[in-house]
């Protein structure tokens, strides 16, 4: 049975858990704790690092609206002339040191700090997947926690092979994301529903899509493995300081009967995508390591003009990404 490649990255932590020895859930732990717990063990704990998408590297830049974004929403980011932007690229899992060619460094991120004319900020946070590999945050912590159940000496069928074989997008999702030739020619998508509502009234469920202006370049599997470890993170600061890097900022939006509440099932392709805007990465701060100490991107940090939807994996990650900053704050 093929698993995807999120589970296949988290069963190269195993051996770690092994050595460590898996943790006992707290009965009493919010599904948030008990799912940082599970990835602290399968990733290592690492003072000062993200429990996943610890390595990463931070960069700057503006967001400039379209015409088309403020007539389906009153969000003042598409009201007014360009806003900075802190952005964080990173490579998937808890390992800081994992290789940026490697297939278990797939999905890699970019999270986004939008900072408003008003003074708030609003956040945005995306990856390479298509989709996400399960749909609630307590299937998410019971997929890690089949991973940490599967290892090599495992009884047939495995947990995680019973899990997969219940939730299909788990098998599948992780395929959706490569590696590419650098982190300027990736796309990344929203897998969450969010809601834009117009001066009017009017909303409309959409999710967000940043697509390379330059367009998407993906490595094959064997040249990506080749590359230095560091290849992405190291090449990103001198390809800023040639040009900057732009992102087309696309809304896809439902239409009836397209789900708002499940991250495992995306909208057909056909759906149509309104212009937000333009993201332009200028230039990867100087002490990436240390800026990126502070951030805490929350995907239901928005502004009015832009909600949340009915997608139970919004708050979830919150959550989580609440847990994870406090430990590594400590």
């Amino acid at each position: 049975m093929t698993v995807s490649r999120y589970a296949q990255a988290v069963v190269a932590g195993f051996t770690l858990a092994l050595a460590t020895g898996l943790p006992t859930m707290a009965q009493d732990a919010s599904t948030a704790e008990q799912t940082i717990d599970v990835m602290n063990t399968l990733f290592g704990k690492h003072a000062g690092k993200r429990a996943n998408h610890a390595k990463g590297v931070v960069a700057e830049g503006s967001f400039t609206p379209s015409p088309e974004a403020a007539k389906i929403s009153k969000a003042s980011l598409f009201q007014g002339p360009a806003v900075p932007v802190t952005i964080r690229f990173s490579d998937a899992t808890g390992v800081p040191t994992i290789s940026d060619g490697a297939a278990n460094a797939n999905p890699h991120g970019m999270a986004l700090k939008f900072k408003l004319s008003d003074g708030a900020e609003m956040d945005v946070v995306v990856n390479a997947l298509a989709y996400f590999p399960v749909a609630t945050g307590e299937e998410f912590r019971d997929l890690l926690k089949a991973v940490s159940e599967s290892g090599p000496n495992a009884q047939k069928p495995t947990a995680l092979e019973r899990f997969v074989a219940t939730h299909p997008a788990a098998a599948t999702a992780g395929k959706t994301a490569k590696t590419p030739s650098s982190l300027a020619r990736q796309t990344y998508n929203g897998v969450n529903a969010f809601i834009l509502v117009d001066k009017d009234g009017q909303r409309q469920p959409f999710r967000f899509k940043f697509v390379p202006v330059e367009g998407e370049e993906i490595l094959p599997a064997d040249e990506a493995a080749k590359r230095d470890p560091n290849f992405l993170m190291d090449e990103i600061g001198p390809r800023l300081a040639k040009e900057p890097a732009r992102f087309r900022v696309l809304a896809q939006l439902a239409e009836a009967g397209d789900p708002t509440n499940d991250a495992t099932k995306p909208w057909p392709d056909s759906r149509k995508t309104v212009e937000l805007g333009t993201l332009t990465v200028t230039k990867a701060v100087p002490n990436s390591a240390e800026a990126e100490k502070a951030l805490l991107f929350m995907p239901n940090a928005l502004t009015d003009g832009i909600e949340v939807s009915d997608d139970p994996l919004i708050d979830a990650r919150a959550q989580a990404y609440a847990v994870s900053f406090g430990r590594r704050s400590q």
